[in-house]
């Protein structure tokens, strides 16, 4: 008997065998029994033509598909599955053909079974050379990225913290100068100034904290009732001397959901809508103007701050979200919250970003790009979700739905 004939005739046989050994389910099955189906025509055709070869199309596609899961174990290969085809093909040839005929039918099919064990050893040396190089890449990538974030903020401490740290030393070096020898009150003035620069190294340092606590999922959230418009109404009356002191104008408008009470941290959207506010007024030049309204959109709430600022180029438009992603050489900016351009370490949208999305919202900035000139400026976009009760609650409704349906 021809090898191909042997082939034929036991392979609705040798398809049920290895689709049973190796499918755990009827789809698995199924799907084991399509590949036996290839595998089969193509054998035949290698048998036939003398030409292993034949083979190689269907050996490839098998050592690329395995998962990454697969390629982390080194001890996940493919020669089980062969061994388990050979076993079944030995198996069915003894139950289908005599003696002499399944004897010379595996002796003849060895040759091809010890190609494809040759091939899949190789094609998998491949896919997990590709696999472990692009592992690599990767890591080289975040390590590269991990070290300009490092060098940026060693960059941006040393200039944001030298600056606040220069005012206490000047202010403290003249008030021991004069405060022996002044009685008409200057020295309040030097104290005063040395309270603003402690504010704001205290600002700078609460900010790194805040940073530290989103990166390791440590922001804990206290969930109160609380309505946008008194937050606006809070906010403008703390922006409102920047913004005269900038001739600028702020609009606050009232918009569907602003005046919904919801449940969410307080002094968490407060500091992230003031973050955001506060780099509107920053990036926009003296005399613009900047507006907030939003809307309702299913279980979220919209807001959106829209200045006549300087706009963001679209390849910035994602940096500016990541920690010390300020923009511009951090050595030569000015160190203001709301100044023209006035740089900072470049934490507050990344600790507006963090608080949003603990709160299971977000944020994303639109812009037609980067121009001083012509000013397109930016529309910031708030997702806040509508919730109508504290998170804690909502997962004991959950349960005691749960187990109402379980009784």
């Amino acid at each position: 008997m021809l090898v191909s004939e042997g082939i034929k005739q036991l392979q609705s046989d040798w398809i049920t065998r290895v689709s049973q050994k190796l499918g755990k389910s009827e789809w698995g099955r199924q799907y084991v029994s399509e590949e036996l189906e290839r595998f089969f025509g193509l054998l035949i055709q290698a048998v036939e033509s003398g030409d292993p070869g034949w083979l190689n199309p269907l050996l490839i596609d098998w050592a690329a598909s395995r998962t990454e899961t697969d390629l982390e174990s080194e001890e996940v290969t493919l020669s089980p599955v062969l061994n388990i085809i050979m076993e079944e093909m030995v198996a069915a040839a003894k139950a289908n053909l005599a003696t002499e005929d399944a004897i010379n039918l595996v002796d003849g099919l060895l040759p091809f079974f010890h190609y494809c064990y040759e091939k899949i050893a190789q094609h998998e040396i491949l896919v997990r050379v590709g696999y472990i190089s692009a592992k690599l890449e990767k890591i080289q990538r975040e390590l590269s990225r991990l070290d300009r974030s490092k060098s940026d903020f060693i960059a941006v401490a040393a200039h944001e913290l030298k600056t606040p740290l220069t005012l206490i030393e000047g202010y403290t070096s003249m008030l021991g100068d004069i405060t022996k020898q002044s009685a008409d009150g200057s020295a309040g003035m030097l104290i005063e100034g040395i309270g603003k620069g402690i504010r704001r190294l205290g600002e700078i340092i609460n900010d790194m904290i805040d940073v530290s606590m989103i990166d390791n999922d440590m922001l804990s959230l206290s969930f109160q009732p609380i309505w946008l418009n008194r937050i606006f109404e809070a906010l403008q009356k703390e922006v409102n001397p920047h913004v005269d002191n900038r001739s600028q104008t702020l609009i606050v408008e009232d918009f569907p959901g602003s005046d919904e009470m919801i449940f969410a941290d307080t002094e968490r959207i407060y500091q992230a809508l003031r973050n955001v506010l506060t780099n509107a007024i920053k990036y926009t030049p003296d005399g613009g103007t900047i507006t907030v309204d939003g809307r309702v959109l299913s279980d979220f709430i919209e807001i959106r701050v829209t200045d006549e600022g300087i706009g963001i180029a679209p390849e910035n438009q994602t940096r500016i979200f990541e920690k010390f992603g300020g923009l511009g050489d951090t050595m030569t900016h000015s160190s203001s919250k709301v100044g023209f351009k006035g740089g900072g370490p470049g934490l507050g949208l990344p600790i507006t970003r963090g608080i949003l999305e603990a709160h299971g919202g977000s944020i994303w900035v639109e812009s037609e790009g980067y121009d001083e000139e012509n000013l397109p400026g930016c529309i910031f976009h708030i997702l806040l979700p509508m919730r109508k009760e504290p998170p804690d609650e909502q997962v004991a409704k959950l349960f005691n739905t749960s187990s109402n349906e379980d009784t």
